[in-house]
């Protein structure tokens, strides 16, 4: 199709205003009559803008007549125009051409991958497998075979539970689903014991199958087993279970900083300026000087590549530079307000951490004045189930 509209523009075409109550009809006959239409623009319901040939117009006139609709040239596009208007400016009509032949070839190649993953969410090194795999920009598309492709996605990453390719112009457009992080399950067949994923004070211990290798009030650390993957009876003797039960412990999260008491920080001015500048693969043109005039800045840099139609991308794109300029401010504390801004932002963290801020049950906070700033330590005691099954192996 995109092949066609090249050469719709090296033939000449026109844009032209359908209107009439059977725009559907009139859609559907030129499809079925195969005449090229392109960049269809819907006004209203009775109203509609497209693209058509020059050598196609007397057969979109012809099925206007029959499905009762009124046509009207808009504008009128492409070589035949263009020379008639500038047929004395040849060295013009020359690049033209040459723009044309580039813009034909080009279709020929992948100059755009576009990597979407189902929810907005984040698949690292993705778009490096995807590139490794065979699919990046500059690779002819006669070339890409997108089940192989496929196929080495999936053997490579495990976090990935489907994978689709379509090429569409010279865009290649990768949809991405993530697998689910499934926790690992010990089968109800196999002996296992209970053991701690953590370092805590046992609160609560209830053995339903299994062994209670602990009680109340010990301390236990990542690992220690807490509810043995055995059973003794007196007539029954030793036997092996698939260990189940309810352990609740204390646990601690603890986080520290130190607030000085002059901090120095770095704020926007308000005050940007943009650069430009223009990539054909991996030749770039500077317009104007590279570096900034500010002496503090952040920068801030988009690529935007250049395209004919929505997936007929260009080996061209404008790359963006913003940079934002900006100032130290110094700002002084006392001892309080120190303390107080090292609290605030360590409870921050900590409460991020934290599933279930209910089952927080204690908060001890010790600061300690230095001579440039003050030390802060925030403790979270919090409830939680420590225990998780592992395995017997014998």
């Amino acid at each position: 199709m995109f092949i066609k509209i090249i050469f719709s523009y090296i033939l000449g075409f026109l844009r032209v205003s359908i209107e009439g109550y059977y725009i559907e009809r009139f859609i559907n006959i030129c499809k079925n009559k195969k005449v090229t239409i392109w960049n269809l623009k819907r006004n209203s319901n009775i109203s509609l803008m497209l693209n058509v040939r020059i050598n196609e117009f007397k057969e979109v006139c012809k099925i206007a007549k029959k499905t009762g609709c009124k046509i009207k040239i808009k504008n009128k596009k492409g070589m035949p125009f263009l020379l008639h208007r500038y047929k004395k400016r040849k060295i013009f009509l020359i690049l033209l051409l040459f723009v044309l032949i580039i813009i034909g070839l080009s279709s020929n190649f992948v100059w755009n991958v576009d990597i979407s993953i189902e929810d907005n969410q984040e698949l690292a090194n993705i778009r490096e497998n995807i590139e490794s795999a065979g699919l990046k920009t500059g690779v002819l598309k006669s070339k890409i075979d997108t089940k192989e492709i496929i196929n080495k996605i999936r053997l490579e990453r495990e976090d990935v539970a489907w994978i689709g390719i379509e090429l569409k112009g010279t865009n290649a457009i990768v949809k991405v689903v993530k697998a689910d992080e499934k926790p690992e399950i010990v089968d109800e067949s196999e002996y296992c014991n209970i053991v701690a994923d953590k370092t805590g004070i046992i609160t609560k211990i209830s053995a339903q199958e299994g062994t209670a290798n602990v009680k109340v009030g010990d301390t236990v650390k990542a690992g220690d087993v807490l509810i043995n993957g055995w059973m003794e009876g007196k007539f029954t003797g030793v036997r092996y279970v698939h260990s189940k039960g309810e352990i609740e412990a204390k646990v601690w999260y603890t986080k520290s900083k130190k607030i000085p008491y002059t901090l120095t920080e770095i704020q926007n001015t308000g005050n940007e300026e943009n650069k430009y500048r223009i990539k054909f693969g991996n030749f770039e043109i500077n317009f104007p000087k590279k570096y900034s005039k500010f002496e503090i800045y952040d920068t801030i840099e988009t690529e935007s590549k250049i395209k004919l139609f929505s997936d007929f991308y260009l080996p061209i794109s404008i790359v963006k530079t913003t940079y934002k300029e900006q100032e130290e401010i110094q700002k002084n504390y006392t001892v309080e307000e120190a303390k107080n801004v090292g609290i605030k932002e360590l409870e921050e963290e900590l409460e991020k951490e934290i599933e279930n801020k209910d089952n927080i049950v204690n908060k001890n906070i010790n600061t300690y004045e230095q001579e440039d700033g003050v030390l802060v330590y925030v403790t979270y005691e919090v409830l939680e189930n420590i225990g998780t099954n592992e395995k017997i192996v014998f």
